[in-house]
């Protein structure tokens, strides 16, 4: 399996659990926040980082809506990688079996890129995950998200 191919079957099922593509990335969105998956090939190595851009309604004062900036230049109001036990789904300079790789992918959505989104797309979510440490919340961020309940 080449990279690019993997791009089609990330999207792929990234859409089978509830992402919408558009603008080269994957986005869930809910009334308090929009959650935007890319992936960005590296130009060091045959591999690709997933980026997890979380952007929250009403912070300083902004409203988002599914964009090109915010897939292409906006980081977000919170930032999150893949976790490194799953980095091996992403890296092609390592050779592994296709079958192991998209099984491996479904593993990453299932135990990781579900649960988090769902936390994710709400403000009480945000808080939680940051309690147990999955995320860090920029200290503006943090008076902005307490500023909003």
């Amino acid at each position: 399996m080449e990279s690019k191919e993997f791009k089609k079957i990330f999207g792929e099922t990234a859409k089978a659990n509830g992402f919408e593509s558009d603008f080269g990335g994957w986005f869930k969105t809910s009334n308090e926040c929009v959650l935007v998956l890319v992936l960005q090939k590296s130009n060091f190595g045959d591999y690709y980082q997933l980026m997890m851009k979380i952007y929250i309604q009403g912070v300083f004062g902004k409203r988002y809506s599914k964009t090109k900036e915010l897939v292409k230049k906006e980081v977000g109001n919170v930032f999150r990688g893949e976790p490194s036990t799953y980095k091996d789904v992403f890296d092609f300079d390592e050779t592994q079996e296709p079958d192991k790789r998209l099984k491996n992918l479904e593993k990453l959505f299932n135990d990781f890129i579900v649960p988090f989104s769902d936390l994710a797309l709400s403000r009480a979510g945000l808080k939680e995950l940051s309690l147990s440490g999955e995320i860090y919340l920029l200290p503006a961020v943090k008076e902005e998200l307490e500023k909003l309940n």
